[in-house]
């Protein structure tokens, strides 16, 4: 009994992280494929995450720097100019290093997704996405 409900566990376990791949289970041995997309999903773990250049402080600070010397440059009054220029430039950075960090975290993903799949295909499975 343990074994069917750690069976059923890890089934629900591996259908709600890889949802999107689609294989053909005709003839297939729900136990061995269970067991293949396991492994599959360990190997698959092994994938790199690429981590953005820089920590978040010098990514807001870069973009303070350029907000600050484009607000005096653009003919803000001396440090009035420099310090709104710095609080665009300040916010710009927050952005940018965000939407860094959801690209990778998205192509990390789609990576491991690629390797399950390609797995799954060379023992056999037919991975119809």
């Amino acid at each position: 009994m343990k074994k069917f409900l750690l069976f059923i566990g890890l089934l629900s376990f591996q259908a709600s992280v890889f949802a999107n791949i689609v294989v053909d289970k005709t003839g297939v041995d729900e136990k061995d494929y269970v067991f293949d997309l396991h492994e599959c999903t360990e190997l698959s773990q092994q994938a790199q995450q690429k981590t953005t250049q820089g920590g978040a402080v010098s990514g807001v600070a870069k973009g303070a720097a350029v907000g600050a010397a484009a607000g005096a440059i653009s003919g803000g009054s001396g440090t009035d100019g420099a310090k709104t220029g710095a609080a665009i430039g300040l916010v710009g950075g927050v952005v940018g290093k965000n939407r860094s960090k959801r690209k990778n975290a998205a192509s990390y993903e789609q990576e491991k997704e690629t390797i399950v799949k390609n797995c799954m295909t060379s023992r056999g499975y037919v991975v119809l996405n």
